[in-house]
């Protein structure tokens, strides 16, 4: 499915924000199979991780993308970027909105006034938020949902997601975003402490940590594996022309209680290290944001419609994967 769309990218400069993080990262290992240039920005703090037999031309580079000249000393030749770097915390965004607005906002509208500006006109392609629609009474969830968000962190996602279709419908380039369900799955560990929580309870249980759920358990996700979000993105960005001005909803269409999910992994880990850890429920926390007691499972018809993608990878099957990498990351670290 995705092999055919990576020829698009061949001779092709690329340009990648957040190139350290979970989804930035990952994305240039799949390029990396490819003769192109990628321009990987990523904050000077963070350390890039060289990829072996990397056929792509990748240039690191650190810079603050909140700084006003960031796109005009970037977007020179650029034919692609994606956008990823990003502040992903919901406790911080509620604690402190002007941050988050400094850095979920403000980059899209540098971007469009530079290209504006410098006459740039890459193509962008954007990572949204399923919980920007808000609490929504039924399921699965389309894109035909009103969007009510709930959160300062889904309104300034949303709010950057309007100024990119701005930037594709009424000035004439090519803007794509996808909403990201739960993603899981070998890769740089999350900076925020409250994101990527089923890596993060892989990573307790092969530490032999008992598993922590909020209530019951019962409220229902999707989790998409990473590999199917990479090939998400790139075959978006190979059909622009069909995807642009759009945005499309990323999951498996398949929904799992948070409590099926341990037990999930609580189930693989024991299979595969002997290590068999207990699930401890406790009562839901006073600070708790409602968007965590949501229900949600997407509805994939349209992406599957406009770019033919669809989710591969099973959660049994992304769970054992996501075992495998972070019990080699351990034993290397421990080595």
């Amino acid at each position: 499915m995705l092999n055919q769309n990576l020829n698009y990218y061949k001779n092709k400069k690329i340009l990648v924000t957040g190139a350290t993080g979970f989804i930035g990262f990952s994305l240039i290992k799949k390029l990396s199979a490819v003769s192109c240039s990628i321009i990987a920005i990523k904050e000077k703090k963070f350390i890039y991780e060289k990829i072996p037999n990397c056929k792509a031309n990748v240039l690191v580079k650190d810079f603050d993308i909140t700084d006003k000249d960031f796109w005009k000393e970037s977007l020179e030749g650029i034919d692609i970027v994606f956008h990823f770097a990003a502040q992903t915390s919901l406790r911080v965004a509620t604690n402190n909105p002007l941050l988050d607005i400094e850095i979920n906002v403000l980059p899209i509208v540098n971007f469009i006034e530079t290209c504006q500006k410098y006459k740039f006109a890459p193509d962008i392609l954007f990572s949204g938020t399923v919980t920007e629609v808000g609490m929504t009474s039924t399921i699965p969830v389309d894109e035909n949902f009103k969007d009510l968000p709930i959160t300062v962190y889904d309104i300034n996602k949303l709010a950057a997601e309007k100024y990119l279709q701005y930037y594709s419908n009424q000035l004439g380039h090519r803007a794509v975003i996808l909403r990201l369900s739960n993603v899981y799955g070998p890769g740089p560990i999350s900076s925020s402490v409250d994101r990527g929580i089923l890596n993060m309870m892989v990573r307790k249980a092969i530490n032999n940590e008992d598993l922590v759920v909020y209530g019951d358990g019962n409220y229902i996700r999707d989790y998409v594996y990473i590999d199917d979000v990479i090939s998400a993105f790139l075959m978006a960005g190979a059909k622009i022309d069909i995807a642009k001005g759009n945005y499309y909803i990323v999951g498996t269409g398949i929904g799992y209680t948070i409590i099926q999910m341990a037990e999930l992994v609580v189930d693989r880990v024991y299979r595969k290290t002997g290590i068999k850890v207990n699930i401890k429920k406790i009562d839901l926390p006073n600070n708790l944001s409602q968007i965590e007691t949501r229900n949600f499972v997407a509805n994939v018809d349209k992406i599957k419609r406009d770019i033919k993608w669809h989710a591969e990878v099973q959660l049994e099957d992304g769970i054992d994967k996501t075992i495998d990498f972070f019990i080699q990351l351990r034993d290397r670290q421990n080595v």
